[in-house]
């Protein structure tokens, strides 16, 4: 008999919230383990001894530890198939890691903790100017998602009639975006897909307030 897969993550992180979704989509039993990052626990004994990159999320699954949000949901879709997180044709699941893409490698690598730490930290930017820095590249990226979206054909998700590895991404950046405040108008299939999605119990069970470690 397997064990139950232990998720260390933390409530607000983005990618951590990917993988929440992911297991929830999947009906995936896992135990919650908190890692307080903005307190810099990630850093630390004994989650320090256990991550490689001391990051979040981290899943251990039979012995094995997995990292990098990307890796473990598509470790998770190969494992467990069903419900499929990437359409069976090839330019179906090369037009959803586009997509997904487009949000993990283009926007939340300008925007993550670690970045707008060190801008108020070392590099003395103010509060303002730190807010309005992330602001300017979510905007901009959730418009070149737009912009990705408009040629495919009309889906109730971001790509196809069932959730997958996009919306898995796309769902804690729009949380994101607003906490701070971006300005989200202009964006109908990317704002409909988001819309359908929180529709859903996985995505509702996987959100940031339901979280164990969940802080105002």
């Amino acid at each position: 008999m397997l064990s139950v897969m232990k998720l260390h993550n933390y409530f607000r992180s983005s990618a951590s919230f990917r993988v929440r979704i992911a297991l929830e989509l999947k009906a995936l039993p896992y135990e919650y383990i908190a890692v307080h990052i903005a307190r810099g626990d990630h850093k630390k004994e004994p989650y320090a001894a256990l991550s490689a990159d001391r990051q979040v999320p981290l899943l251990e699954v039979d012995g094995e530890r997995l990292s990098q949000s990307m890796a473990i949901i598509e470790y998770l879709d190969e494992t467990h198939p069903v419900p499929a997180l990437l359409p069976a044709d090839a330019l179906g699941r090369a037009r959803v890691r586009a997509l997904a893409q487009s949000i993990s490698c283009e926007i939340h690598p300008l925007n993550n903790l670690r970045v707008l730490k060190y801008l108020v930290r070392e590099l003395r930017v103010e509060e303002d100017a730190k807010n309005i820095w992330y602001r300017h590249w979510c905007r901009e990226g959730l418009q070149a998602f737009e912009r990705q979206l408009g040629p495919l054909p009309a889906s109730r998700y971001c790509y196809g009639a069932t959730p997958t590895l996009a919306d898995c991404c796309l769902v804690p950046q729009i949380f994101n975006a607003q906490r701070f405040n971006v300005n989200l108008d202009g964006l109908p299939r990317t704002m409909a897909a988001f819309q359908a999605c929180m529709a859903l119990p996985a995505f509702q069970k996987a959100q940031p307030s339901a979280c164990p470690d969940s802080e105002a």
